[in-house]
C-alpha cells in the first residue's frame, strides 16, 4: 500500500467511524455491550470499544518506532524478549490484561473526550507516517501477524 492509499484509507475510515458513532444516542454509547475477556464481571460499552482503538493505534505506532530504533522484536507478542515463542493463550492473556487496563482508565470518558483521545492517536500516526520514507513504509515489521506484515500494513 502506498502513502496516498494509506492516508486516504486512514482518513476515510476515521470519518466513517465518527459519523457512525456520532449517530448513536447516549444510551447506545453507554449501555453494557460486550463481556470483558479479562474480567467477566466487567462489560464494555460502544464508547469503550471506540476508546480502545486509540490504544491499538498507539501500540502500532510504538511497534513501528521500536522497529526503526533497531529493536529485534518490535511487536513483542509472538515471542518474549529472550526469543521464546509464546502460546496463543499467553499472547491473549497479555492482550486482554492491557486492553482491560485501558478500558478501566477510560470507561468514564465522555464521547467528546474519547473522540479527542482517538484524534491524538491518529495525529501521532499521521506524523509518524510523514517521517517515514516510502521504502520504510514497505519494510516488513518483524513479528507482525496481521495484514501483509509491512509497516504500512500495521495501519492499513
Amino acid at each position: 500500500m502506498n502513502r496516498v492509499e494509506l492516508e486516504t484509507k486512514l482518513n476515510e475510515g476515521r470519518n466513517w467511524l465518527l459519523a457512525n458513532y456520532g449517530g448513536l444516542s447516549e444510551e447506545q454509547l453507554l449501555r453494557p455491550l460486550t463481556k470483558s475477556e479479562h474480567d467477566p464481571e466487567n462489560h464494555w460499552t460502544a464508547l469503550d470499544h471506540l476508546a480502545h482503538l486509540a490504544l491499538v493505534e498507539r501500540d502500532f505506532n510504538a511497534m513501528v518506532r521500536r522497529h526503526f530504533a533497531g529493536v529485534p522484536n518490535p511487536v513483542g507478542l509472538m515471542e518474549d524478549d529472550s526469543g521464546k515463542p509464546r502460546s496463543r493463550d499467553e499472547i491473549m492473556a497479555i492482550v486482554h490484561t492491557r486492553t482491560e487496563e485501558w478500558q478501566v482508565a477510560h470507561h468514564g470518558d465522555t464521547f467528546s473526550e474519547v473522540v479527542a483521545l482517538t484524534a491524538a492517536a491518529r495525529g501521532a500516526t499521521l506524523t509518524l507516517i510523514a517521517e517515514l520514507t516510502d521504502a520504510q513504509l514497505e519494510e516488513k515489521l518483524p513479528g507482525a501477524p496481521w495484514a501483509d506484515g509491512t509497516v504500512a500494513g500495521s495501519w492499513g
